[in-house]
C-alpha cells in the first residue's frame, strides 16, 4: 500500500470555516503591508537615517532574518497553541513595531522596531494555513492555499500606493502610525472572531514538539517543499527591499511610473495564484513540473533585461514584473508538499520549516545584493551597471533550487512506494 497519509479533515467547509478563513486573510493582508512597508520607504530612509546601502539593506535583512529564524519556533508553537493565540500576538507585535518605527530618528530603534516586524510577521501566515488545513476538506486546501496567498499581496498594493502617498504627504510619523492603527483592527479581528479547530481535542503536550520535528525534517516532502519555496527569492527581494530603488535610479523612472510596476507586480500575483491553483487541482502530480518552468522563466526575463547595456524599455520592465510575480504564488507549492507528507499534528511544524527555507534564501540575496552595491557603488549611486551586477547573484540560487527541487522529487516518489509501517 502506498506511503500516504490520511488527514481527518471536514468533508464540507461551513460557513463558520469562510468566516474564519477571511479574518486570517485580512490578518495576513495587513501582516504583508507591514513587511513591504520599509522596502517603498529606501530612499526616505536613507535620508533620515543617514545610512549606505548595504547599511539600509541590513534593515530588511535583520527583519527577514528574524522572519525566517522564528519560522520553527513558530510552527511548535502553533502546533500547541492554535491559530488564534498566534495570529492575535504576531499583530500586536507588528503594530508595535510599527509605531516604534513612526517615531524613530536613529538607526538603532529603527532596526529594533523591523525586528518587532519580522517576528509577528512569521507569526501569520503559516497560522492561516492551519486554520485552512483544520476546517476546509482535502480537495479545497491548495486551491485556498493559493488564494490565501496572492490575497495577502494586496498588502503590497497599500504600501505602494496609500502608503507611499503618505510618505509623500503627511510624512513618515503619520504614514507609520496609520500602519500600526491597522495591525491593531487585525488584532482585534483575531481575539474576537477566531477559533483554532472544529473539534475539541486536546493540544499536543510540549514533550511531543521536538519528535515532530525531527519526523518533519526527515520526510521527503518536507524538503521538497522547502526547496520549492525557494522560487520566491527573486520576488521577495525586489518586493521587500530592492525594486523600487532599481526601476527609480538604475531604470531612470518616476516615482509614479515605479510605483504603477509595483501595482502591476501585485496584480500579476494576484491573477497567478488562482490560475497555478486551477492548474494544479486539474494535474496534481504537475507540482514539481511548475516549479521548475517558472524558474526558468524568471531566469529568462532576468536575463533579458540584465543584458541590455543601457536602460530597459518599459514594455521589457513590465514583462520582468510580471514574470517574477509569478515566484510568490509557485513558491505556496511548497506549502502543498508539506500538507501532503505531514499529518496535522505535524502541520505548524512542516510549514515552518517550508517558509523558513525560502525566506533564508531571500535573505541572502538581498544581503548579497546590498553588499555588491556598496562595493560597486560607494556614492550610493545605483548606476545600471552597478544594479546589473547585483542582481547577478540571484543565478547561482536558481541553479542550487532547480538542482534540489529535481533530487528530492525523486526522493518523495521513492518515499510514497514503501510500505505503511504496521
Amino acid at each position: 500500500m502506498p506511503n500516504v497519509l490520511i488527514r481527518p479533515v471536514p468533508l464540507k467547509a461551513t460557513r463558520t470555516a469562510w468566516l474564519l478563513w477571511t479574518v486570517g486573510v485580512i490578518a495576513y493582508v495587513i501582516a504583508v503591508l507591514h513587511r513591504t512597508s520599509f522596502g517603498v520607504a529606501g530612499i526616505e530612509a536613507t535620508t533620515r537615517f543617514d545610512v549606505s546601502a548595504s547599511a539600509l539593506s541590513s534593515f530588511t535583512v535583520v527583519q527577514v532574518l528574524v522572519y525566517a529564524a522564528l519560522q520553527v519556533p513558530v510552527g511548535l508553537l502553533l502546533d500547541r497553541w492554535g491559530s488564534r493565540r498566534m495570529i492575535a500576538g504576531g499583530a500586536l507585535l507588528m503594530a508595535s513595531g510599527q509605531l516604534l518605527l513612526a517615531f524613530s530618528t536613529t538607526i538603532t530603534p529603527a532596526l529594533l522596531a523591523r525586528v518587532m516586524v519580522g517576528a509577528g510577521d512569521a507569526m501569520t501566515f503559516i497560522s492561516v494555513l492551519k486554520v485552512i488545513s483544520l476546517w476546509f476538506p482535502s480537495r479545497q486546501a491548495g486551491l485556498l492555499t493559493q488564494l490565501t496567498g496572492f490575497l495577502g499581496q494586496l498588502g503590497q498594493l497599500l504600501s505602494a500606493i496609500p502608503l507611499v502617498a503618505l510618505l509623500h504627504g503627511p510624512g513618515w510619523t503619520t504614514a507609520y502610525v496609520s500602519a500600526a492603527a491597522i495591525g491593531l483592527l487585525a488584532a482585534v479581528l483575531a481575539i474576537t472572531v477566531l477559533r483554532d479547530a472544529p473539534s475539541t481535542e486536546p493540544a499536543p503536550p510540549f514533550r511531543t514538539l521536538l519528535p515532530n520535528l525531527r519526523a518533519s525534517w526527515h520526510s521527503p516532502g518536507t524538503r521538497l517543499g522547502m526547496w520549492s519555496h525557494c522560487v520566491q527569492t527573486s520576488a521577495s527581494a525586489f518586493a521587500l527591499m530592492w525594486g523600487y530603488p532599481y526601476l527609480v535610479t538604475a531604470q531612470g523612472l518616476s516615482p509614479t511610473t515605479a510605483g504603477t510596476l509595483l501595482t502591476i507586480f501585485v496584480l500579476a500575483t494576484v491573477s497567478t495564484g488562482p490560475a497555478i491553483g486551477a492548474y494544479l487541482s486539474r494535474h496534481p502530480a504537475h507540482h514539481v513540473r511548475v516549479t521548475i518552468a517558472i524558474t526558468l522563466q524568471m531566469m529568462a526575463a532576468w536575463t533579458a533585461v540584465l543584458s541590455l547595456p543601457h536602460h530597459a524599455p518599459l514594455w521589457l520592465l513590465t514583462l520582468l514584473v510580471i514574470s517574477i510575480a509569478a515566484g510568490g504564488p509557485a513558491s505556496m507549492i511548497g506549502f502543498d508538499h508539506a500538507r501532503a507528507h505531514n499529518p496535522p499534528s505535524r502541520l505548524g511544524t512542516a510549514s515552518g520549516l517550508v517558509n523558513a527555507a525560502g525566506f533564508t534564501a531571500a535573505l541572502l540575496l538581498i544581503l548579497m545584493i546590498g553588499l555588491v552595491l556598496d562595493h560597486t557603488s560607494p556614492t550610493s549611486t545605483f548606476t545600471p551597471e552597478a544594479f546589473r551586477l547585483a542582481w547577478l547573484t540571484q543565478y547561482p540560487l536558481w541553479l542550487l533550487t532547480l538542482l534540489f527541487v529535481t533530487r528530492t522529487a525523486r526522493s518523495t516518489r521513492r518515499f510514497a512506494q514503501l510500505p505503511n509501517p504496521r
